[in-house]
């Protein structure tokens, strides 16, 4: 790798390797890891991801491996794995200090940990930022206009390396210092497409899916206010931007799932024929057992964390809409509801 490629992307499901055609888009050689042999061959020899991003041609200047020591030269490195391996492969890569952006969007298993902290234990030295933002993989990678939120926890001098080495005239990075509101916009509204996918699939109409965004939102931001989140933060790109664009398209996995949940499919079966992840089914039962710990009200995301659990979407639903009537903002002095 010359000096001018000091910028790789761990992970090559259809989001890391759409971030990895959007950086060798200037003609950068760009670094990708794959775990899977076959992915590393196809893109080095084929410059396709036939398993993960089948529709896109990609750049001869993005090279694959499987090797994460290949990262040492590395400066950035943008971390897209699953959200639940993001510790385990972190610690394979060297430790020395550069600068780690995290694009999974989830909060750990067992631990209800985002992901800054989870980085933060598995690599020390490193100055961590969050991308996080309203992107499908296959229009990032044909070059369509995006925009994201930067949120570098390493303030406004971490943000002057990264906004030059990540933006592109079509990918256009906005500055943040909130990582924790970015985190938690990316988890929650993971959840909360998978909400609305179920509403698809029980064909409730755009009434009730326009209801559920503008509620499941109140709920991201009590959660994210709770965690220290600013509300300023969860308004915009990572926080509404996204939830807006994951609960109103079927290229949403977790759309997807939502919608397969709601027409009958057993959730077991599910998420056992998936090869790529619907991080929503992950985060949603460590989301409803911090938000449970903490007192905070969140009946949508306890909904789709029982219809994951096997209950009937369309009880699960029809116990929704039966909760008491209440008035649409809270009272400070009483305790929340949804």
């Amino acid at each position: 790798m010359t000096s001018h490629s000091a910028i790789g992307v761990i992970g090559a499901g259809a989001w890391g390797t759409a971030l990895a055609q959007m950086l060798a888009s200037d003609g950068r050689e760009v670094l990708l890891w794959a775990y899977e042999p076959e992915v590393v061959a196809a893109i080095n020899a084929e410059h396709r991801n036939p398993l993960y991003l089948p529709s896109a041609e990609l750049a001869p200047t993005i090279r694959a491996t499987g090797d994460l020591a290949d990262f040492a030269p590395c400066e950035i490195a943008l971390v897209v794995t699953p959200a639940q391996v993001l510790g385990k492969v972190l610690a394979g890569l060297a430790r020395h200090p550069r600068d780690l952006v995290l694009c999974s969007k989830g909060i750990e298993a067992g631990t209800g940990r985002l992901m800054n902290d989870v980085a933060r234990e598995a690599s020390p030295g490193s100055a961590i930022a969050v991308l996080s933002g309203p992107t499908f993989a296959h229009e990032v990678a044909a070059g369509l206009p995006t925009a994201v939120t930067l949120a570098c926890g390493g303030g406004e001098a971490q943000w002057e390396r990264l906004a030059p080495a990540i933006a592109r005239p079509a990918f256009r990075p906005y500055y943040s210092d909130d990582v924790t509101g970015a985190e938690i916009g990316g988890a929650v509204k993971n959840v909360l497409a998978i909400a609305c996918g179920v509403v698809e699939g029980l064909a409730l109409g755009q009434n009730a899916r326009a209801a559920l965004i503008a509620r499941g939102y109140a709920e991201m931001l009590r959660f994210g206010e709770a965690l220290g989140a600013r509300a300023e933060t969860l308004a915009g790109l990572c926080g509404l931007g996204d939830l807006v664009l994951t609960c109103s398209s079927t290229s949403s996995r977790n759309f997807s799932l939502g919608k397969a949940l709601g027409e009958g499919a057993p959730a077991a079966g599910l998420m056992a024929d998936r090869r790529t992840v619907a991080e929503g089914a992950h985060t949603a039962p460590v989301l409803a057992a911090l938000a449970a710990q903490r007192g905070i009200a969140m009946p949508i995301v306890d909904a789709v964390n029982a219809i994951l659990a096997g209950e009937s979407a369309g009880e699960v639903v029809t116990a929704l809409l039966a909760r008491p009537l209440r008035a649409e903002r809270e009272n400070p002095d009483r305790e929340p509801d949804a």
